[in-house]
């Protein structure tokens, strides 16, 4: 019989069957404030029909989704959100595909340590006297050389590196010496020790913790340090030290410990030590926006894209670790925060404004949290984590042009792992039954071309990111054309207008070394009878040379099948040459909309 403990209408009911251990059956409704109970022996006093083995304990779920009960209506509720990367996990690479024997930097800078383009990987590195920093090729995997040659020119220690966005042979190091400078890497690596940068940024009056390029536009970089200065640059001029910056930003009461830009680089998001996110106009160092709410610390800062929305790491009032999520347009309280823990570690945030992946790496953790943003309510759905056992120091990323499109990789880290001295590469991968190339998981990305000179920027344009494509095949980079169309203006350009291919550029060459092998197969040949009587072949020659590939009709069924195999491998081989050609042709469609795009903006 049912007993009703509050004399209320309930609209949301959860049923639960669990039997007693004195064999009774009780069905308990909860709502707010009302409860109803269901004793299967009928109030009398009787035990039910149930016996005390058959345990029951039955949860009204249907399709992995919450049945919701109404007096009036049935609506449903799936329990979990549909997403093509829900089962993203994490592959770290094997010992050999690792960088081992590296000596990693003891410093407890909280920066990344690490950078990496689809040549080279950069390391900052423990050294005796001043500062420097290892670069190694991106193959060149297995065990380090003690004595490999570095980038050495700092007095101070290194504090943070990044590579040019559009141009993978040019590094930016800045350091406790109070500069920052441009160092220039040959093509085939670092040969010997460089000790002196193309360029040297020297305004700072104290040591220099943090730089960053600009998104779009070509030679501007931001730097900061414990000055509280942002300084900004442009490195497009004849000296070769450069003491007067173009802007200097004084919007901070203390040490700045993150910058990060806008799709576009119209807006600049700094989180300080004072606990306070900023958002900033570069051009000007105009303050836009400043957080004044004290339940989030934040610690460092990053731009979700074109979301238009922030996301900070750093602490709660309880000194968890934390992460919010706030509208760029209005920092007065964060739109949704979460607590993850309570360790100490910094937290590092990476976004994926392709796939809209977030991931939460902390410093000294093994474990990855990813998450998917929506620009809707709830906004962070947590996906899944990858746990390791060994903790990273620093953490590395690959541009997305870098990336390995066949086996459906769409992040790549390289963490730092100190106590082994390794560098593990650890790939995001999609699982995909295909082997094809995936064009919903690879939309269109940023490219390594700029989209408007510094001119241009500082005279107040705005461009997004002139977009590639990462189907293997397709031509990724724009500057060999773009130059000799237009021609290079200045030595500056010259220096930067060198081909950059990365990993799908490396599977571009390898399609042409096909096409060429199937042009060598096609040239016309002769045929000549064989002067052996007891041989009923024919001899094919090919440009006055024997030609092997060809041979005489399959006698036995094993060569018939051999054959037809050489066959449909030949056709497989056609018709990716084909793909090719039309791959190539939307490539240069995409380019000329972009030249159109550029001449419009004149």
């Amino acid at each position: 019989m049912f007993t009703q403990a509050a004399g209320q209408k309930f609209d949301c009911v959860y049923v639960d069957f669990l039997p007693s251990w004195s064999s009774s059956l009780f069905l308990r409704c909860f709502t707010r404030d009302l409860k109803w109970n269901y004793n299967s022996s009928g109030g009398s006093g009787k035990q039910g029909s149930f016996s005390p083995p058959l345990f029951l304990h039955l949860h009204l779920f249907f399709l992995s989704g919450l049945r919701v009960l109404s007096t009036d209506r049935m609506t449903w509720r799936p329990q979990y959100r549909s997403s093509k990367y829900r089962h993203v996990f994490g592959k770290p690479a094997t010992k050999e595909n690792c960088y081992d024997g590296v000596p990693i930097t003891r410093s407890v800078h909280d920066n990344h340590l690490c950078a990496a383009n689809p040549r080279f990987i950069a390391v900052i590195t423990e050294c005796a006297g001043g500062g420097s920093f290892l670069v190694l090729s991106i193959h060149h995997t297995g065990k380090v050389d003690p004595h490999h040659p570095k980038v050495s020119g700092h007095r101070g220690n290194v504090l943070d590196i990044k590579w040019n966005p559009f141009d993978d042979f040019c590094i930016a190091s800045c350091s406790e010496d109070a500069t920052v400078k441009i160092w220039d890497i040959p093509e085939h690596g670092v040969l010997k020790n460089i000790t002196v940068p193309w360029k040297e940024l020297q305004g700072h009056s104290r040591r220099v913790g943090l730089i960053e390029w600009h998104p779009t536009a070509n030679n501007i970089i931001f730097s900061t340090g414990y000055d509280y200065q942002v300084l900004m640059w442009r490195l497009d001029v004849p000296e070769q030290v450069i003491k007067n910056p173009v802007r200097s930003i004084s919007v901070h009461s203390d040490v700045v410990l993150s910058m990060s830009f806008n799709t576009d680089g119209s807006r600049l998001a700094t989180s300080c030590k004072d606990k306070k996110i900023r958002v900033i106009d570069p051009r000007t160092g105009t303050l836009l926006q400043e957080t004044n709410c004290k339940l989030h610390r934040a610690s460092k800062v990053l731009f979700l894209g074109n979301l238009k929305m922030l996301l900070s790491t750093g602490n709660s009032r309880w000194n968890h670790r934390q992460i919010a999520l706030w509208d760029q347009e209005d920092l007065s309280q964060p739109s949704y925060a979460e607590d993850l823990d309570g360790s100490s570690g910094v937290l590092f945030p990476f976004y994926d404004s392709d796939t809209h992946m977030l991931y939460i790496a902390g410093k000294g953790d093994g474990n990855i949290r990813y998450y998917e943003i929506s620009p809707e309510k709830p906004y962070v759905h947590y996906l899944t984590e990858y746990r390791s056992l060994l903790p990273q120091k620093g953490m590395g990323v690959m541009p997305k042009r870098g990336l390995d499109v066949c086996s459906c990789e769409v992040f790549r880290f390289y963490k730092l792992v100190t106590i082994k001295s390794l560098i593990e590469p650890l790939s995001m991968i999609v699982p995909r039954r295909s082997e094809s190339y995936q064009e919903d998981i690879y939309p269109m990305t940023a490219g390594n071309k700029p989209a408007m000179t510094a001119d241009e920027w500082i005279s107040g344009l705005d461009k997004g990111p002139l977009m590639m494509s990462l189907r293997p095949g397709s031509k990724l980079d724009f500057n060999v054309e773009a130059d000799l169309s237009k021609g290079p203006t200045d030595s500056t350009e010259t220096r930067h207008s060198r081909s950059r291919p990365g990993l799908s550029q490396l599977i571009h060459e390898r399609l042409d070394a096909k096409e060429e092998n199937v042009r060598k197969e096609s040239r016309p040949t002769l045929l000549l009878p064989s002067t052996d009587e007891n041989s009923s072949s024919t001899t094919y020659v090919s440009n006055g040379q024997l030609d092997s590939t060809h041979c005489s009709p399959p006698k036995t069924e094993n060569e018939l099948r051999q054959m037809f195999y050489k066959q449909q491998e030949e056709i497989r081989r056609l018709r990716e040459l084909l793909n090719q050609k039309d791959v190539r042709m939307k490539q240069l469609e995409l380019e000329i909309k972009n030249v159109k795009n550029s001449q419009a903006t004149l």
